[in-house]
């Protein structure tokens, strides 16, 4: 759970804002040759329990987040050049895509290179739900293992299932091209 929550962590400060914003799937696809990360995040909706607050993450999604090259600098800073960054709306959820330039691999979600292995460390309750590496399970961890033959590491991860229906969908407000 502790990475999952990191990537939860990494995608608020992509789009997120005091936690009110949360995402039913998330997919990397790490490319070694370049250096790019492509993700997606699925199904982005608000957690807010008034309109105030709602109002709030509207906006910091869909102008700070989405337009500001104040929010890119800062990322920058981070080690985290994003080269393209969008939202749009797929089978009446919304979605973001994001496309950034690392120079070091532990900073993307934390993976690490020994021994002629890229892997990614996870807890045991992390929901993985595709790669294609090889997931190791053991009692206090789980790990995601890629050969170094390997030059572009995938993996998708579960956010929230969304079972209650308690979090406000963002797909009606998105309005394409502002």
């Amino acid at each position: 759970m502790k990475n999952l929550f990191k990537l939860f962590l990494f995608f608020l400060i992509l789009i997120g804002f005091n936690g009110c914003l949360v995402f039913h799937r998330i997919s990397y696809e790490i490319n070694l040759d370049n250096n790019t990360a492509l993700l997606i995040i699925s199904d982005i909706r608000s957690d807010a329990r008034n309109a105030a607050s709602f109002t709030e993450d509207k906006n910091q999604l869909f102008d700070y987040y989405q337009k500001s090259t104040a929010f890119l600098d800062s990322l920058k800073k981070g080690g985290r050049n994003i080269i393209s960054r969008e939202l749009f709306v797929n089978n009446d959820t919304l979605k973001g895509k994001v496309v950034y330039i690392y120079n070091d691999i532990s900073k993307v979600e934390g993976i690490a290179f020994e021994e002629g292995f890229h892997f990614l460390t996870l807890s045991p309750e992390d929901s993985i739900l595709s790669t294609n590496g090889e997931v190791i399970h053991s009692a206090d961890y789980k790990r995601i293992l890629w050969d170094e033959s390997i030059k572009v590491l995938k993996f998708e991860m579960l956010g929230n299932p969304f079972e209650d229906g308690e979090f406000k969908n963002l797909a009606p407000y998105f309005k394409q091209g502002e």
